[in-house]
């Protein structure tokens, strides 16, 4: 008996490899243990239970599934009848599940009628500013207000025409000190001077007709730039004895959808005659100077453009030319207006047939009374006869400045209201002078001043390279090499000498040199007060500056 429930335990707790063991089977005994053979009740080996179970072997219990009620399947918010198409909608949900008479109402419909109320309010609130914006439009209007492009619907301005940061803040980005720097624009016209002049050279030279296809198809290659008939006509208004502009017949094309009768935009350049009397060629020497003069003509368009804007300025400002080294700070460079292209040669105009009345009317004689029969009848069946169209060969006459740039702003009144009107001129008048000062400033001018603003720092810095040293004197090789590695600024040792003899020359009380044998050693005196050394050297640079 023992024996038998020992070997009924383990055929359960080893059951077959799909089949999973209850959790309850060490528990629970078998109902009907199964007999052992009495073949093999002697050996020591257990009977290995078959793969699928018999009716005296427990079943694993099968999977639970979740069955639900008939009250949980016909809920309110089922529709009543299985078949319906679709069910109740939420104002019927909301009727159906409304509380009886005495009843407190459900917590769903409470919150079902407070979501309908604020969708209510904001409907309501809504059409308000509605009528609101409406009712400002209308006065707007009979008042006689522009409309803005905001309120018509459309853009202020579409995103295409926008150009670029890169282009609109380029005289802001240039490396270098602040000169009179050219407008994007017209430092990209240049370039296409440049490579135009370089290839008329190059076709000029080998006796070649330099075409406007030609010359395209190299500048375009040359710069990754679409280069058009505008582009050149910008460079005549600028540079107009560069070239002579032609329209010709009979040049070779390579080109399959040009022929050779077609007439063809030739660009000659316009060089001095030789003395020998051979055929002037374009040097390197000439495309450099071509080069130069451009550039000086299209900063003498800027300068037209500066003087208006400070003939606007309040107080006016007049500058001389010659003395003219860079732009007025709130002139923007690169909102200058573009160039207005020439008129270059058009070809002439030739009369098109375009309808059969014109042919029947300029061949009748040469055709055959067969043809001639043909082509009256075409005429006859079009209904609409179309007038020749001649193409207008009269454009404007451009101009070579257009409009100048917005003036700036004015000050509100608002904001300079009971300031005096004295004050408000001599203010002016100091900021007229302050800019004058600068946009005349030479560039040597402005080194000295770089210069200056530097110095109450580097004795601030020399102090303390003298007290950390404990010396009382100290060769200007030591000296440099200190302040370079303790000055914020970078510079060289060359420079940093060039800023410690000014400094020498300015306060010779303060820092004197030595010229010993091949040495020079500068002395600092450590007792004096570095605040009023550095307001000298600020009141210094106040005066170079023209405060």
């Amino acid at each position: 008996m023992e024996q038998r429930r020992v070997t009924d335990f383990f055929a359960r707790r080893r059951p077959g490899p799909r089949i999973a063991p209850p959790k309850l089977a060490c528990r629970t005994p078998s109902p009907a243990p199964c007999a052992l053979d009495p073949a093999t009740s002697g050996s020591r080996k257990r009977a290995r239970p078959s793969a699928a179970p018999g009716r005296d072997q427990a079943r694993p219990p099968a999977r639970r599934r979740l069955r639900l009620s008939a009250d949980a399947v016909s809920s309110p918010s089922s529709p009543e009848a299985p078949g319906s198409p679709a069910g109740p909608s939420l104002c019927q949900k909301i009727k159906t599940s409304a509380p009886a008479a005495g009843q407190p109402p459900h917590p769903a419909a409470r919150r079902h009628q407070d979501t309908i109320s604020e969708l209510r309010s904001c409907l309501q609130r809504a059409q308000q500013l509605g009528e609101r914006v409406r009712a400002l439009k209308a006065s707007a209007q009979d008042a006689g207000e522009p409309r803005t492009p905001e309120a018509e619907g459309s853009p202020a301005e579409p995103c295409g025409e926008k150009a670029p940061a890169y282009q609109r803040f380029h005289a802001l980005a240039q490396p270098g000190p602040p000169g009179l720097v050219l407008p994007y624009k017209y430092q990209v016209l240049a370039e296409m001077f440049r490579s135009t002049d370089t290839i008329v050279g190059m076709l000029h030279n080998r006796s070649e007709t330099p075409t406007f296809a030609k010359v395209q198809r190299g500048v375009q290659d040359m710069m990754h730039r679409c280069f058009e008939e505008r582009n050149l006509g910008q460079i005549k208004t600028v540079y107009p004895a560069s070239y002579r502009f032609r329209q010709e017949r009979g040049v070779p094309t390579f080109k399959d959808g040009m022929k050779r009768s077609d007439y063809q935009l030739t660009i000659e350049p316009l060089l001095e005659q030789e003395g020998g009397g051979a055929a002037p060629k374009l040097t390197a020497s000439h495309l450099l100077q071509r080069r130069q003069v451009f550039g000086q003509k299209l900063v003498e368009l800027v300068k037209q453009h500066h003087r208006s804007f400070l003939a606007s300025l309040n107080p006016p400002m007049v500058v001389p030319e010659d003395q003219l080294t860079r732009w007025h700070p709130r002139f923007n460079v690169d909102e200058v207006p573009d160039i207005e292209p020439a008129v270059l040669p058009q070809p002439p105009a030739t009369e098109k047939v375009s309808t059969a009345q014109e042919v029947l009317a300029r061949a009748c004689s040469l055709m055959s009374p067969r043809m001639e029969k043909a082509l009256r009848q075409l005429a006859l069946r079009s209904a609409e006869p179309s007038s020749t169209r001649s193409p207008s060969l009269v454009s404007p006459k451009p101009a070579l400045l257009a409009t100048p740039p917005a003036t700036p702003p004015a000050a509100s009144p608002s904001a300079l209201k009971g300031v005096p009107q004295d004050l408000l001129e001599r203010v002016r008048a100091k900021e007229a002078q302050k800019q004058l000062a600068q946009m005349t400033r030479r560039p040597e001018q402005e080194q000295q001043l770089q210069r200056l603003e530097r110095l109450p720092e580097l004795a601030r810095v020399l102090r303390s390279v003298f007290v950390s040293e404990r010396k009382p004197a100290l060769s200007m090789e030591v000296a440099c090499a200190r302040m370079v590695d303790s000055c914020c600024t970078a510079m060289s040792p060359g420079e940093m000498e060039k800023h410690l003899l000014l400094l020498a020359e300015l306060l010779p009380d303060w820092l004197s040199l030595h010229r010993i044998r091949t040495d020079t050693y500068i002395k600092l005196d450590k007792t004096a007060d570095l605040a009023s050394v550095t307001a000298r050297l600020v009141r210094q640079a106040h005066a170079e500056e023209g405060l």
